[in-house]
């Protein structure tokens, strides 16, 4: 059993500023000298991004779907050692999880599998009295324990008074109210918030800012207790499976970077457990890859965004390029996929799939339970998986056939066509996965990688 202070950070939907909250709770808490462990119910890449800033420490993922139920509270142990409090960022609703599949997913599944607390929060913009009965129906509904409320986007001392009068009524402690204050929001575009690392000195600020807004309108010391207050947890630390390499430890380079930054804490963790020596290049900048480099894993991110960059990177792409023509492993999800193509919006990119990628209107995006359709170095054909969609990108082979188990798709998954590409060499879908969840896929990039 460990025992880790902790308080999950929900609302009634998306848009209540969970985000806001929890990374300013997290970095009031670290001005205060508290060592604050940040966590992400789902598949979100942007938030940890920002939790990272103001934690000092990684932002980690907690997806029941993706890794299972029974890791999260290992991984969530392995996240939160050495911190002497740990704040959990919910996704969407408190309720909301996998479509179709009850709370399964959801805030409330994480909180439950964690014994912890939930704070909620409320934008009360438009909202009085009637807010006791929102917060008196969440109280209600489910199995979760609502510990109290944070108010945001209070319109004056009146409006305050008021939606403190309605939660007294139903017996909820406020713990804070927050006043409007647009100045600390992050920029959007396509697929959510401009994430932290493409704008590093405006995220700075932003999290500056948003520590004073909470210490200033937050009890923290009534969080600290709610979370003080968390019961010790069963739960070992998950720890990477360590593998030993036949012979020397190959080089993997990890893209990262503005134009990669989705990717998740426990993949180079994997990576080098499993006997790589792992290396990160950003291929906005990085002309080569690291000497001896015997293996290749892009993940997430914004290469759209950066095509003319990543465009006039020609000795990297030609490098990558060179790498896939010997054998060397190289795995690319989303991103990485459109990175592969011939072009991304018509401007040339590495060459190694026979692919041009382009922008789309269309959002895609959900969780995918995946089979393999064929053998590539992330996994054997027949290998199941559970993934996770979200583009507004679309590939289309240059043949114009449409991918197929026979012409070497990666993927297949119910209520759609074949996806992605697999070779010995390659394998590139649209499909992140939480290597977390599967551990040999880690392993099996590794073995492929000292064969080459």
């Amino acid at each position: 059993m460990v025992t880790i202070p902790r308080v999950v950070i929900g609302a009634p939907a998306s848009g209540h500023g969970k985000t806001t909250v929890t990374t300013g709770l997290l970095a009031a808490f670290a001005r205060r000298g508290a060592t604050v462990a940040p966590f992400k119910v789902g598949p979100d890449y942007i938030d940890p991004g920002y939790h990272a800033l103001a934690a000092g420490r990684p932002g980690r993922n907690l997806d029941p779907v993706m890794v299972g139920p029974d890791r999260i509270a290992p991984l969530f142990a392995h996240g939160a050692q050495g911190a002497s409090i740990a704040i959990v960022e919910g996704v969407m609703g408190l309720y909301d999880g996998r479509a179709g599949a009850g709370d399964t997913g959801s805030t409330a599944q994480v909180a439950e599998l964690l014994n912890a607390p939930v704070i909620l929060v409320v934008d009360a913009a438009a909202q009085g009295r009637s807010i006791a009965a929102l917060v008196h129906g969440f109280r209600s509904f489910g199995s979760v324990r609502l510990a109290g409320v944070i108010l945001n986007r209070v319109g004056s001392d009146r409006h305050e008074s008021i939606l403190r009068d309605a939660c007294e009524e139903v017996g909820t402690p406020v713990l804070g109210a927050m006043r409007r204050a647009d100045a600390v929001a992050a920029p959007s575009r396509h697929l959510g918030l401009v994430p932290a690392i493409e704008r590093r000195a405006e995220a700075q600020a932003s999290v500056a800012a948003l520590a004073e807004l909470v210490a200033s309108s937050v009890d923290l010391d009534e969080v600290a207790a709610i979370a003080n207050a968390a019961p010790p947890l069963t739960a070992t630390p998950w720890s990477p499976p360590v593998g030993e390499p036949a012979g020397p430890r190959p080089v993997i380079a990890v893209a990262g970077g503005p134009a990669f930054s989705f990717s998740y804490a426990e993949t180079p963790e994997l990576l080098t457990a499993a006997g790589a020596d792992v290396v990160t290049i950003d291929p906005l900048r990085d002309e080569k890859l690291p000497p001896g480099t015997r293996g290749l894993v892009v993940g997430g991110g914004f290469p759209e965004v950066y095509a003319a960059e990543l465009s006039a990177n020609e000795p990297l792409r030609l490098a990558v390029a060179s790498l896939a023509a010997v054998g060397g492993p190289i795995v690319a999800e989303c991103a990485g996929l459109l990175w592969l193509c011939r072009t991304l919006d018509n401007a040339p990119m590495c060459g190694v799939l026979d692919a041009d990628a382009a922008m789309t209107p269309t959002l895609t995006l959900g969780y995918r339970d995946a089979v393999a359709l064929a053998d590539s170095p992330l996994a054997p054909a027949g290998t199941r998986v559970t993934g996770h969609e979200f583009h507004r990108t679309t590939v289309h082979p240059r043949s114009g056939l449409l991918l197929s188990p026979a012409a070497g798709a990666a993927w297949q998954w119910r209520g759609a066509d074949p996806e992605g590409f697999a070779t010995p060499a390659v394998h590139a879908s649209y499909l992140h996965l939480h290597w977390a969840g599967a551990p040999f896929l880690a392993r099996n990039v590794v073995t492929a990688a000292q064969r080459t």
